[in-house]
């Protein structure tokens, strides 16, 4: 098979369409045809189904796939392992995180980081949906929770723990909660259901010391981001989780005699990259910033 043909092939089946693999490739939606077409009339069965609503792959489509996604993870694999072969620590470096952990306190220390390693091109996906760091959809990801995966290596950076916070003109306006059955006279921002928690039972602050069952939120959020900058604005209270505090500095920490639910971060990483230069730097920066936090 043509090694610019299956390029192109795996561009598209990757776009789902002719004009966003061309997009990607610098190339004219004609000449990714082209290419396409080439490639099905040398291996003699159509790769796609082509339809009004788009392209889908047919089942021989399917197969040279996953055989191409195959092959060009193995040529990034070895991409990465020439890099890193040199003696300072460069090339793409992609992190994978949540949304309110990459927001608030990851991004905030990039700078120090890219000042650190010039030569690292650094890029963070934000998602609360995990990539798949087998398939290099990024190179190494900070999780909330332990992995089962045996190619993978983990190791734990911290504890998290969730408290419950207000902002200061909230507290003016409504007092500041002194018990936690005061709570039942205030707003409460929580996690909404259409999206799984990251953790469990973390909706707690809707329970405890509840006199009558269970409380009726002010507002329900699906992300722990939006709960946080909900609670920034005034609009109520909400358990976040402490580093968010120790970030923004401008929440308050009211109820300190409850703690809520803790989790354990970990830093995550295939196990072909054990030895990669940037995720050893990466790693051990963030060993020393979380560090730093808790002096």
């Amino acid at each position: 098979m043509d090694w610019d043909k299956l390029r192109v092939f795996h561009a598209v089946a990757e776009a789902g369409s002719f004009t966003h693999a061309g997009e990607d490739l610098n190339l004219s939606q004609s000449a990714v045809s082209r290419q396409v077409s080439g490639l099905e009339d040398s291996l003699q069965v159509p790769l796609f189904h082509r339809h009004a609503r788009g392209l889908k792959l047919t089942e021989q489509g399917e197969i040279l796939y996953r055989t191409a996604h195959d092959v060009f993870a193995k040529l990034a694999m070895a991409e990465v392992r020439i890099i890193d072969s040199k003696e300072r620590p460069q090339g793409p470096l992609k992190i994978n995180t949540t949304v309110a952990f990459g927001s608030i306190w990851l991004t905030s220390r990039t700078k120090k980081f890219v000042n650190l390693y010039p030569d690292i091109e650094v890029s963070v996906v934000l998602a609360d949906t995990e990539l798949d760091l087998a398939m290099r959809e990024a190179d190494v990801a900070i999780r909330l929770a332990p992995l089962s995966q045996p190619d993978l290596i983990q190791r734990q950076l911290m504890t998290m723990h969730y408290h419950v916070y207000a902002a200061p003109e909230y507290l003016k306006e409504r007092g500041t909660p002194e018990i936690p059955q005061d709570l039942d006279d205030h707003n409460l921002i929580v996690y909404g259901e259409d999206a799984r928690p990251p953790i469990a039972n973390l909706n707690w602050l809707l329970k405890i010391g509840a006199e009558y069952g269970s409380r009726r939120p002010t507002l329900k959020v699906n992300s722990i981001y939006g709960i946080f900058r909900a609670v920034q604005s005034g609009l109520g209270i909400g358990a976040l989780p402490d580093y968010m505090s120790r970030e923004v500095g401008n929440l308050v920490h009211v109820l300190p005699e409850i703690r809520g639910p803790s989790i354990d971060i970990f830093f995550v990483y295939p196990e072909e990259l054990r030895n990669s230069q940037r995720i050893c730097a990466l790693r051990d920066f963030l060993i020393d910033e979380i560090a730093a936090d808790h002096r």
